[in-house]
């Protein structure tokens, strides 16, 4: 299965990647700003989400909004 960011890179384990959008959090009053470095994504069984940590806190994100840094 390949896994692609908003501009086509393939990623991987282990990748860092930029948000490209703001993104509210569910269920908190948290934004994630554009720009915000994750480190470490790590793959799932679904081709359009990554597991990562940001300040702490395990998340999903959809790969439409990252871009491979």
């Amino acid at each position: 299965m390949e896994v692609r960011d908003s501009n086509g890179n393939l990623l991987k384990d282990g990748d860092n990647v930029t948000l490209i959008k703001d993104l509210k959090v569910r269920g908190t009053s948290t934004t994630l700003k554009r720009g915000t470095v994750v480190k470490g994504i790590k793959l799932t069984e679904d081709a359009d989400e990554v597991d990562c940590r940001i300040d702490r806190v395990q998340m999903v994100l959809r790969t439409e909004f990252l871009k491979k840094s």
